[in-house]
């Protein structure tokens, strides 16, 4: 079973995290592997990858023509992978040497179409004391209540998430309305190619926490005023989402419940029983957080309604 991992990357400045990440591919424990690397319309980066990497035997290279953005890139490196599986991985994230093989093993042991891992966060900064696990899907990392080992999700994040190409390509690959381009960025662009996915198949993504990559979370996703705005576009973006796709509603729903009626009891008990001030913070960040995200929501409610998605990018904002 041959397995194609596309790495798209766009910036010079992000080169050597690109590099780390690509070399993590090249050190896995599996054969045969095949890697696509699609550069998003830069010509300086593109030709620092085929410098760097043109010797490689199985190996793919693309340059898109302009910045079309993270979802047409991944859309476009499966489409030129060989691979019976493509799978996906940020460019600032580390993959562990037997992530492939875990993926891998997944398909082989189940009928699995499409096959997730973990992504665990690799602070570059020190951890915040006041940036609460269940939060961590702001920055891309798994966060408190994912799922369990081997449970079916509807979808992982897209640092550690991968499919039968054939499947991808038959629901269409990522929605091009979502996803990082530039300075827009319309988050969780994996929920429309998974519910497309499941709507057609009936299946969605085998969630192995064994499958490791661990994500870079430099200084500024540490920053308090940035994970706010970050948590109002989130908020905008969950109703692009269901917009795109009315499906993705009860997903919300589920997080929110399994958020103030599980995991903020459980912080309120550790508190009384054991006081500090990060758990204080914690607490007041999750309040913070998911009022922010509410108000990103509303405002989508308030600005956009499903005629404006006929174009693409009509309702892209900066982040």
């Amino acid at each position: 079973m041959k397995v194609s991992v596309v790495i798209c990357t766009y910036a010079m400045d992000r080169y050597d995290v690109f590099s780390e990440c690509v070399d993590s591919i090249l050190a896995q424990t599996y054969e045969p592997l095949e890697v696509v690397l699609v550069v998003d319309g830069n010509e300086d980066v593109f030709e620092q990858v085929q410098e760097d990497y043109g010797d490689l035997d199985d190996a793919v290279f693309h340059c898109n023509n302009e910045n079309q953005g993270i979802s047409h890139s991944r859309t476009k490196g499966a489409k030129l992978a060989s691979g019976e599986i493509v799978a996906f991985i940020d460019d600032d994230a580390v993959a562990e040497e037997d992530w492939i093989a875990e993926i891998v093993r997944v398909y082989q042991e189940t009928n699995a179409i499409a096959v997730g891992g973990h992504v665990a966060p690799d602070w570059v900064t020190e951890k915040p004391d006041f940036f609460p696990e269940e939060f961590y899907w702001l920055v891309g990392c798994d966060e408190r209540g994912m799922g369990e080992h081997m449970e079916e999700l509807r979808n992982t994040y897209g640092s550690n998430i991968s499919f039968q190409r054939d499947v991808f390509l038959s629901v269409g690959g990522y929605d091009e309305n979502t996803g990082r381009q530039g300075d827009r960025h319309i988050q969780a662009h994996e929920a429309p190619v998974c519910i497309r996915m499941a709507n057609k198949y009936g299946k969605g993504v085998i969630y192995n926490t064994d499958a490791v990559v661990h994500h870079k979370l430099f200084n500024y996703r540490g920053d308090f005023r940035w994970l706010v705005g970050r948590s109002f576009w989130q908020g905008y973006s969950k109703r692009i989402m269901d917009l795109l796709l009315p499906e993705a509603k009860g997903d919300k729903n589920q997080y929110l419940a399994q958020l103030m009626f599980t995991f903020v009891p459980i912080r309120l008990m550790e508190l009384l029983s054991d006081p500090s001030i990060s758990k204080v913070k914690q607490l007041i960040a999750i309040s913070i957080f998911t009022v922010t995200v509410g108000l990103g929501y509303l405002y989508g409610v308030l600005r956009v309604d499903r005629s404006q998605l006929a174009t693409t990018g009509n309702a892209m904002e900066p982040v």
